[in-house]
């Protein structure tokens, strides 16, 4: 076991609106302590180097990878999983449009693809396609081939605007 394993930090946090207090090993990612020690396994653990997107959350209102973030980075923070957003109404238009619109297949890179678009969406513009694909380019899916989810961020963006329906 490694010396960051050993070593432990007491962390204090805001999780989905909830306080949790943990003694968390140094060297463990996020990710890991919110599927394991918080019990939230919406977001995913995949490539573990930052690149696919699966384990997408927000912390302090700003998308992040949960396999690049430490938990002791964590303390004092205010972090957002795909449950708390999706408890919390914030993207109930956007999960129906995903559902409408056939945008996920196996589902595995939805919780992700969720959280990134609505950091995208909070800014309350009409972003244009290539935004979107842009803002969305470091969440991997292997099913659907990304028309689907471009057309589903622009219509609920259109939505949101008054613009129209998601």
């Amino acid at each position: 076991m490694t010396q960051a394993f050993r070593d432990r930090v007491d962390i204090a946090l805001t999780v989905n609106g909830e306080p949790v207090e943990a003694r968390v090993p140094a060297g463990q990612h996020l990710i890991d302590f919110l599927r394991t020690e918080v019990g939230l396994t919406g977001a995913h653990a995949s490539c573990e180097h930052g690149v696919c997107g699966a384990c997408t959350i927000r912390v302090d209102g700003q998308a992040v990878r949960g396999c690049l973030t430490l938990a002791a980075q964590a303390d004092g923070a205010e972090v957002w999983t795909v449950e708390g957003l999706t408890d919390a109404g914030a993207i109930a238009d956007l999960q129906a449009a995903f559902v409408d619109r056939n945008a996920l297949q196996c589902g595995f890179c939805t919780p992700g693809m969720l959280v990134a678009a609505e950091e995208l969406l909070a800014a309350g513009t009409v972003p244009s396609r290539a935004e979107i694909r842009e803002h969305l380019s470091g969440n991997y899916c292997r099913c659907t081939g990304y028309e689907a989810i471009v057309d589903v961020v622009e219509s609920v963006a259109r939505a949101r605007a008054g613009k129209g329906d998601a």
